[in-house]
């Protein structure tokens, strides 16, 4: 049975076969590598940082970057096996309304077509609503056939598909 937790750096060579089935620089929704760009996540004192500062992203007490906004960061485990990661975006940002939205995810390759997306989503809404969030924006690339039916499995309705700096994207609003 899958659930969320809190990252960990007790997970690393999960978390690491995880991103060795992705191709090189591909982009990982939700799952916080912006922190860490060029990080050597193989190391496990670069690994456990980039896990303080994902669990620290969720602090609204801490002033965070440009362009940044506070963030709830959560794995999709099942025992000990990382499956994927999904965070919650506290606010809107200029790029997020646009692009991104206040939820994302991302789903290793090999745990695929298991609902695990649709699942995570579901569980993140109470999240968002204990936030005080009345609706949530999500979005997906228009060609992302299984993150739509994720999206609209939990309640997204269409508001439009945009043409973006990184691409078309569907956006979606959940009412929560």
């Amino acid at each position: 049975m899958p659930e969320l937790i809190t990252p960990t750096r007790r997970l690393q060579s999960s978390w690491l076969a995880a991103r060795d089935e992705w191709p090189p620089g591909a982009h990982q929704d939700g799952t916080g590598l912006r922190l860490a760009p060029e990080a050597e996540l193989d190391n496990p004192e670069v690994f456990s940082a980039w896990v303080k500062q994902l669990r620290q992203q969720s602090d609204r007490s801490v002033a965070l970057g440009d362009g940044s906004v506070h963030a709830t960061h959560w794995w999709i485990v099942e025992d000990d096996d990382y499956l994927g990661a999904i965070d919650l975006r506290h606010y809107l940002n200029a790029v997020l309304l646009d692009i991104g939205g206040h939820i994302g995810y991302s789903i290793r390759p090999s745990a695929r077509r298991r609902g695990l997306a649709t699942w995570a989503l579901g569980a993140v809404l109470p999240e968002a609503r204990a936030f005080g969030m009345d609706q949530v924006l999500v979005t997906c690339d228009d060609d992302n056939v299984g993150s739509a039916r994720s999206i609209e499995r939990n309640g997204g309705v269409l508001e439009d598909v945009r043409t973006t700096e990184v691409g078309v994207k569907r956006r979606y609003w959940i009412t929560l």
